[in-house]
């Protein structure tokens, strides 16, 4: 293990363009999306204290003058009790295997929790069938715990995977985050840009869109009701002046009446609550004046038929 100092500056300059994969890996819940929003510098990505809020695989893009780090992220590795969780585990470690490098991402603690540690053993054991492959554990959420306590967890993280690099960061603030990309820059192959300068992700807009709107469902509801909703966008059309709007129909599908009358809140008021924070930030997001509109769906047990899942982009 070697500890990558909280307290040093980055100085050093990469000399050679280098460019790879690198896959965001870890349990749900630890921030493995917020990372990529913030090294990215876009928000691509849903982000929610829910869990399994990603349930499929989002690329971004971090690209300077030496560098182009193509970010994977993915669904959090948990234990599947549905037919569905199955599927997103299963697509986790598919984005697991396309990494070149691989970023273990872990919550900070005042010592590794069994989950982490179960989860960090899994990697470790995929990581051996690739031995060269590198390894970084990224432990997020340092803004939440003293600095002192976090020694202990990383010498824990340095004897389950003794030849990776260990980072503190939090994803949240960005502290230490240049740090964690400096750490990531060094260990992509020697080779030129991979992808598209003009990309920053390989999601299209109707997929960001849905992320945020699913993201703004998952802040407002409670209890099973986020897991069991998906958005689908059935139009996207920007009009022309004088109005210069871009009008956004959506389709929200739940699986009960119940789950309707709950996104819809009496008098509309949740409904038009989740409308008007999914506008504002798309309205930043896209750049451009938004309207939009939904239509909120009952779809019986959607969750369960696999042929209903690549509609919702899973």
């Amino acid at each position: 293990m070697r500890w990558i100092s909280y307290y040093r500056s980055v100085t050093a300059t990469p000399i050679e363009h280098r460019a790879g994969f690198v896959a965001l890996a870890g349990r749900s819940n630890v921030g493995k999306s917020t990372l990529l929003n913030k090294i990215v510098g876009h928000k691509i990505a849903a982000v929610s204290q829910r869990p399994q809020t990603t349930r499929r695989r989002i690329v971004g893009i971090r690209r300077d003058e030496n560098s182009e780090i193509i970010l994977i992220d993915m669904p959090g590795l948990h234990e599947p009790y549905r037919e569905m969780n199955r599927r997103m585990v299963q697509t986790a470690w598919n984005c697991i295997a396309e990494g070149e490098i691989v970023v273990a991402v872990i919550e900070a603690a005042d010592k590794l929790r069994a989950v982490d540690r179960n989860c960090v053993l899994a990697l470790e054991d995929k990581v051996a069938a690739r031995p060269t492959r590198p390894v970084i554990v990224a432990i997020n959420k340092i803004d939440l715990v003293r600095r002192g306590r976090l020694m202990a967890m990383a010498a824990e993280c340095g004897q389950l995977m003794p030849e990776a690099e260990i980072v503190p960061v939090s994803a949240r603030t960005g502290e230490n985050l240049e740090e964690l990309i400096a750490t990531i820059r060094k260990k992509l192959p020697a080779r030129p840009a991979l992808m598209d300068p003009a990309q920053h992700t390989d999601q299209t807009e109707r997929m960001i869109v849905a992320e945020i709107i699913r993201e703004k469902i998952f802040a407002a509801m409670r209890k099973e009701i986020p897991f069991s909703t998906a958005v689908k966008v059935e139009d996207l059309t920007p009009e022309v002046e004088p109005t210069g709007l871009t009008r956004i129909s959506a389709a929200i599908v739940v699986e009960r009446d119940s789950h309707k009358g709950m996104v819809i809140g009496a008098g509309g008021r949740q409904l038009k609550q989740i409308g008007t924070e999914a506008r504002l930030e798309l309205e930043q997001i896209l750049r451009r004046r938004i309207f939009l509109q939904f239509n909120v769906q009952v779809e019986a047990n959607w969750t369960r038929d696999p042929s209903r899942w690549s509609e919702f982009g899973l």
